[in-house]
């Protein structure tokens, strides 16, 4: 069954996360995963978290064993160490569901 997350991160540093989304979008892509909404976050006006939100999206998978092989492929891996884990301060996983 397809699997889709809502995140939320705290972005910190735009231009290092926007070439992290340029490392792994292929990698994702190969697995089968996409994108699909995805929003800059001006003003957060409710939240269930402490964390600090600025950056909001959905992203799909075909199933749940696919998306455990995604975050756990080497490629990966290797893009997050390099530009997620310094341009990210935070990371909120809203909900995770069956899309429609």
């Amino acid at each position: 069954m397809p699997l889709e997350m809502l995140v939320g991160l705290n972005v910190t540093d735009d231009e290092a996360y926007s070439t992290y989304r340029e490392g792994m979008t292929s990698i994702l892509e190969n697995h089968g995963g996409s994108f699909g909404y995805d929003f800059k976050v001006a003003e957060v006006l409710r939240s269930e978290s402490e964390v600090p939100i600025n950056r909001v999206f959905t992203i799909r998978f075909p199933d749940e064993p696919t998306m455990s092989t995604f975050f756990s492929n080497a490629e990966y891996l290797e893009v997050k160490a390099t530009h997620f884990n310094r341009s990210v301060g935070d990371t909120v996983i809203i909900a995770t569901y069956e899309p429609r």
